[in-house]
């Protein structure tokens, strides 16, 4: 594989070479200032002028190509546009099919224009950040805010191209006209909107979704999942897509991410008493929580490792080993046995499919509902997250069938052993596995617009793997070309993986174990200090625990809508890592008396917070994270799973250890590790925080 440069040359539209912003002498002159600052005979001034005027006089010229295109396509559609009303007077088959043949070809040329506004906002994007990382000055900071918000702006040309939305408008509008309605006056301006089952319309509204991207509630969520992408196809990989898409598999693969959430959470308030009935102290329930995690550590690497070759059988597995592990954990009861209570959940963690669930929407989902497939993914975990402890608040009853026992301990395992098998036959039934003999045409554009808007001076530009791709090759930016073929290899191991880890990277990972720590330590024990301080039953820690679970979608709501469109995303970071402290230092049981509204009104803002700081620092890590991590089985999702899951473990172990200094300490003990590590990490942010995009 060659560089970024050598790409973007190869990927140009060879008529329209002479229009394209020329990143090979941007790069070159990047390099000359480099050395005449050196040797001081330029001073940064006079470089930061100079290539200002060097990039408004690239960017002129392709915004007057790009209006000059526009302006033909305008003149064209018009023209067709006289030939269609001529058609309304004496209607004929041919002449309609000939019409609506001319209206594709016109899309098809809107469709080459629109790559080309792509492949400039890629190499502008690219020039920036390199300029940026070679003088150790935010220049793009600068350019972007002068630029964007000046009245005569030619970037607000180029990224919010309202000439080309026009195009696209008539193109949609003219073919659906043209689309035999039976008699139908409607027209896409009407509600509902009719859909337009036209491939060329929807390989442009892709384009266009590309370029026109901006942070909102959907994209906000999808980004949780973390579902990591090397490139986005061109369009003639949707074909490949449609193939591959089947939405009953998909809706079972969201099953299997909602009922693992269930099988997760719907234990914790009921864990302590689990561990007294078999004659084990409270907090054994940290090691019982816990257990499911320990397992999830290894069962993640082969479920990614196995997700290379087929979806089909690691679900059949995964659903087969947690309908065993619940039984067990079911079965520990009447066999008094805190072995097999273990066992039994460490059975569930060998089932964890969540490998498996982020991979098949990134293979198998097609580009145009992808992010409505992350963010389906990032509900369903947040509803089993509220429906675990919500069930097991309502499985409050005591019963025996011959030797089995059912109550409120017993239930949860045994619900979720019907649960499982059930899902299994349906999987068995209705999953269609993946056909992986389709060749897939080499990729030709980038995969997602930087988020936040153009007006608001955030950066607009498009941001790809490409763009790390180069910074992998050439970190020191000395301009060289080329790379060695082993270098562009995905990671073979987690060592591998974690050497190309940069150290803004790492200090993502350290919030991520930070977060999910401070949570773990939150929910699992629980059920402990509310009985020991409130004396809350089972069923008043369900409910807690419920309502914590439903705040993850209104709060995602919230950010995504609004606060992300006011704010960068590494301001909101590094202030929902200070709320998480708060809510932290708020929940020490100090000198007076410990009370309810105190419990749950700190850890509502620790809770909240953590929410908010998933999402936001989940969205930066996809940025910045390496291209060699966007595939094959050590990728960016095992490696933030393998974070989050170690922090949980960690947490749980800590909740056991603390209990053997008396439920009386159990509080403070556990939440100073919080509090230390939630403190280095806001020190880490605040080293990092200019290399925060």
């Amino acid at each position: 594989m060659v560089a970024f440069g050598k790409k973007l040359k190869e990927r140009q539209i060879q008529e329209w070479q002479g229009f394209y912003l020329n990143y090979k002498l941007m790069k070159k002159r990047v390099k000359q200032y480099a050395q005449q600052m050196e040797v001081g005979t330029q001073d940064r001034r006079h470089v930061l002028k100079d290539f200002s005027r060097m990039l408004d006089n690239q960017i002129e010229k392709t915004v007057l190509f790009i209006l000059e295109q526009q302006g033909q396509l305008a003149s064209r559609l018009t023209n067709l546009r006289e030939q269609h009303d001529a058609l309304e007077e004496t209607p004929e088959i041919s002449q309609i099919t000939e019409l609506r043949e001319a209206y594709r070809a016109v899309g098809l040329d809107l469709l080459k224009l629109l790559y080309f506004v792509e492949m400039n906002a890629i190499g502008l994007r690219k020039i920036l950040k390199k300029f940026d990382k070679r003088f150790r000055y935010r220049f793009t900071d600068y350019y972007v805010k002068t630029r964007a918000n000046h009245p005569y702006s030619q970037l607000q040309q180029v990224f919010k191209h309202v000439g080309l939305g026009a195009v696209v408008g008539a193109i949609s509008r003219n073919l659906h006209e043209l689309q035999d309605r039976q008699g139908s006056y409607l027209s896409i301006y009407d509600p509902p909107a009719l859909p337009l089952q036209d491939p060329v319309v929807d390989s442009i509204k892709a384009a266009v979704d590309r370029l026109s991207h901006s942070t909102n509630f959907l994209n906000f969520l999808a980004q949780h999942a973390l579902i990591m992408q090397e490139e986005l196809p061109a369009p003639t990989d949707e074909r490949i897509d449609d193939e591959r898409y089947h939405f009953m598999s998909l809706l079972l693969n969201l099953a299997n991410t909602f009922l693992y959430m269930v099988n997760t959470y719907i234990i914790v308030p009921t864990a302590d008493d689990y561990s007294m009935s078999l004659g084990a102290a409270a907090t054994v329930c940290g090691i019982v929580i816990g257990a499911m995690a320990v397992a999830q550590v290894f069962s993640s690497v082969y479920f990614s490792a196995w997700s290379n070759r087929s979806y089909f059988r690691p679900l059949v597995f995964s659903s087969i080993v947690l309908f065993v592990g619940n039984t067990m954990y079911a079965l520990a009861y009447d066999m008094n046995s805190l072995t097999v209570l273990i066992l039994g959940r460490l059975f569930c963690g060998l089932g964890s499919a969540r490998a498996v669930n982020r991979r098949y929407i990134s293979d198998c989902v097609p580009l145009k509902i992808r992010m409505q497939a992350s963010a389906g993914f990032v509900s369903a975990s947040a509803l089993g997250m509220a429906c675990g402890p919500a069930l097991a608040g309502i499985l409050q009853t005591n019963f025996k069938i011959y030797k089995l026992t059912f109550n409120a301990n017993t239930l949860p395992g045994w619900v979720m052993a019907v649960a499982w098998l059930v899902y299994l036959v349906w999987l068995w039934i209705s999953f269609k596995e993946l056909s992986r003999d389709i060749e897939e045409p080499p990729a030709s554009s980038s995969e997602t617009l930087e988020n936040g808007a153009l007006e608001e001076g955030k950066q607009p530009l498009l941001i790809t793997s490409e763009e790390k791709q180069e910074d992998d090759e050439d970190p020191e930016g000395d301009g060289s070309e080329e790379a060695p073929e082993e270098s562009r290899q995905p990671a073979t191991s987690i060592v591998s993986a974690y050497r190309l880890l940069t150290p803004s990277v790492k200090v993502q990972l350290l919030i991520y174990f930070m977060l999910k720590y401070a949570m773990e330590i939150l929910l699992s024990e629980s059920s402990v200090i509310t009985t020991y301080y409130f004396t809350w039953s089972t069923s008043t820690v369900s409910i807690f625990l419920a309502c914590l679970g439903l705040t993850v979608l209104p709060v995602n709501i919230v950010v995504g809508s609004y606060i992300s469109n006011m704010f960068e995303d590494r301001q909101i970071l590094l202030a929902s890592e200070i709320m998480v402290c708060i809510g932290i230092l708020l929940s020490f049981h100090m000198i007076i008396p410990y009370t309810i509204p105190q419990y749950v009104c700190s850890g509502l803002i620790m809770f909240v917070s953590a929410e908010v700081l998933e999402g936001v620092n989940l969205s930066l890590l996809s940025r910045v994270m390496s291209s060699r991590l966007s595939r094959g089985t050590y990728n960016g999702g095992l490696l933030s799973t393998e974070a989050g899951t170690i922090a949980r473990v960690i947490a749980d172990a800590t909740i056991t250890l603390a209990g053997y200094l008396g439920e009386s300490r159990l509080l403070n003990i556990t939440l100073l590790p919080s509090f230390l590590i939630c403190v280095a990490s806001i020190v880490a942010t605040c080293f990092t925080y200019n290399s925060l995009y």
